[in-house]
């Protein structure tokens, strides 16, 4: 049976009320189950954000930046990357660069930045990582105002800038997510740039709010840009692909981009989160070419009719359908978008009922990540939250700058509980918050979060399981797949009930999550079988999988299980 199959035999059930699996209930009464522990000081992560202000209000010091879980030494422990900016021009007061933490293996890192060739200044905003050539160890390329920079992985613990060499030094822009996917199945991982607006530092608009001041513009000052579609050539050059790929399109103004099945054919598609303009999604035509189908999806627009300020998206199976759910934050005011799917192709916003709504009208959400955080088999939301403007209590006193992030469990059918007062950590202290990923760092089968700051520092929170629940986990290597396996579809099958991941980067805002997937188990001790759709085409099935253990799964090759958690 092919995803597509799949969908319409599996679409009936939940149509009018989002199934949850059963033992997603498990956690449902007042104790979340888990606890989150700031560790960032005990781990060694110590890092401030610079967003480069002066007073001069220059727009892109609101936006930034971004962070990424990926394994830069692929010793099979999750490494830390931080995106910085940097003093603007004439303003000189400080030296401030991308910051890389090695896994100790012992819930430490260690800051290898200078080593391993990053130590570079630039004013980054966002990072994807992804194995463009194939050889076993991940690629950065991090966004940024100006000049977006690639930094290949040469395999002995080093990067060297191949920005040049790979045909990307001439697009500058106001960049700010990418991701890697492999848009035409060739098993070469190409790369998507959002860029916001058109803007330098000499063509800064003035904005001001009493007429004598000057304030942060909002994008409305600015023409908008398009996004960038680079195809991998192979040879280690990218072609710029955006206007023949149906890509191009000046009026965008884009933070965030999600690559997920849209249409459960296989092939990937990416949604776009606009400020102030239509979200985007494009739907992959398996011809090299993409159509905008999000106003026939239901997702340009709010439910009425507005564009709306999207800054961070993600997408899971949040109700245990096998179609994938949505989450879009947005301005204040303005509510987080929570859509699922109500009919073949057309997804509906359910954030009112699920509760996600009003728990969001007035806070400012960026970084949006879906995760089984208590691990009882269904999806959770947790987002970043926080202004762009210190002086907004004066104009609207029911908003703050600094806003507490949000951790909505997953209750089932359709409703979720915003918790993040009771994880502890103080991960429900007030922050200007921007990116937020997700990763095992410490390689305990749960999922810890790590959360960014605008001028402000890093945030490392390891998840404790305090209700013992079990979870499953499995890492791809692609053969006649992208070696990333980015595109693949897992899911596992145990006791009548689904659930689903892809493997993919990019996603929430400016960051990305590690690659290896994790489902939530709750008590059960091993899954029925699971099943891998890889973007070859190939599809493979293994049977009777212990809880506990990470399994590696090769293309071609087999499967076979590290030692338990």
């Amino acid at each position: 049976m092919n995803r597509r199959d799949f969908l319409f035999s599996t679409f009936s059930a939940g149509l009018t009320t989002a199934a949850a699996p059963a033992w997603a209930f498990a956690n449902s009464a007042s104790s979340p189950g888990f606890r989150l522990t700031d560790v960032t000081n005990a781990a060694g992560i110590q890092v401030h954000h610079n967003s480069g202000a002066y007073g001069g209000k220059l727009l892109p010091e609101t936006l930034g930046s971004g962070c990424a879980f990926l394994d830069y030494d692929s010793d099979g422990w999750q490494d830390i990357l931080l995106i910085n900016g940097m003093d603007w021009p004439g303003h000189k007061r400080q030296r401030s660069t991308l910051r890389l933490y090695r896994n100790n293996r012992n819930g430490t890192f260690t800051d290898v930045t200078r080593g391993a060739g990053l130590d570079i200044e630039l004013y980054g905003m966002g990072v994807a990582v992804g194995d463009y050539n194939n050889d076993g160890f991940p690629d950065i390329f991090t966004t940024c105002v100006g000049q977006s920079r690639l930094f290949r992985n040469t395999g002995k613990g080093t990067f060297v800038d191949a920005t040049r060499a790979s045909g990307l030094l001439e697009h500058q822009g106001f960049s700010t997510s990418a991701l890697w996917l492999d848009y035409d199945r060739d098993g070469l991982l190409d790369l998507f740039v959002c860029n916001y607006v058109r803007w330098s530092p000499e063509h800064d608009v003035f904005c001001s709010l009493d007429g004598t001041h000057k304030s942060y513009c909002t994008p409305e000052a600015y023409r908008g840009d398009t996004c960038w579609l680079f195809h991998n050539r192979g040879n280690g050059t990218f072609e710029d692909v955006t206007a023949t790929s149906g890509i191009f399109d000046s009026s965008s103004k884009s933070l965030a981009v999600a690559m997920f099945d849209y249409d459960q054919d296989g092939w990937p598609d990416l949604l776009v989160a606009n400020d102030t303009q239509p979200n985007k999604l494009y739907r992959n035509l398996h011809n090299g070419k993409f159509k905008d189908v999000a106003i026939e999806a239901g997702l340009a627009f709010s439910t009425e009719g507005k564009a709306r300020a999207g800054m961070g998206v993600d997408t899971g199976d949040f109700d245990g359908s096998s179609r994938p759910g949505i989450a879009i934050t947005n301005f204040d005011n303005e509510m987080i978008g929570l859509y699922r799917v109500t009919s073949p192709g057309v997804f509906d916003d359910i954030s009112i009922p699920s509760g996600v709504g009003a728990a969001s009208r007035n806070t400012l959400g960026f970084g949006c990540m879906f995760l089984d955080v208590d691990l009882d088999g269904a999806l959770d939301l947790a987002i970043a939250n926080g202004h762009i403007d210190e002086t907004v209590c004066n104009i609207r006193g029911n908003v703050g700058y600094a806003q507490p992030p949000q951790l909505f469990l997953n209750s089932g059918g359709g409703k979720f509980r915003d918790v993040a007062g009771q994880v502890g950590g103080g991960f429900e202290s007030p922050k200007v918050g921007r990116g937020l990923a997700y990763g095992d760092f410490d390689r305990d089968g749960d999922l810890d979060i790590l959360l960014t700051t605008n001028n402000g520092p890093a945030y490392l929170y390891r998840n404790d399981q305090e209700a013992h629940s079990r979870s499953i986990r499995f890492y791809l290597q692609g053969t006649k797949s992208n070696r990333d396996a980015i595109g693949a579809s897992v899911r596992i099958f145990l006791d009548e009930q689904t659930q689903s991941r892809i493997i993919r980067g990019g996603s929430s805002y400016l960051s990305q999550s590690e690659l290896p997937v994790t489902f939530g188990l709750g008590s059960r001790e091993k899954i029925d079988r699971v099943v891998i759709d890889w973007p070859s085409g190939r599809t493979e099935e293994y049977k009777d999988l212990r809880a506990g253990k990470m399994y590696n799964c090769i293309e071609t090759k087999g499967i076979d299980a590290n030692p338990a958690f």
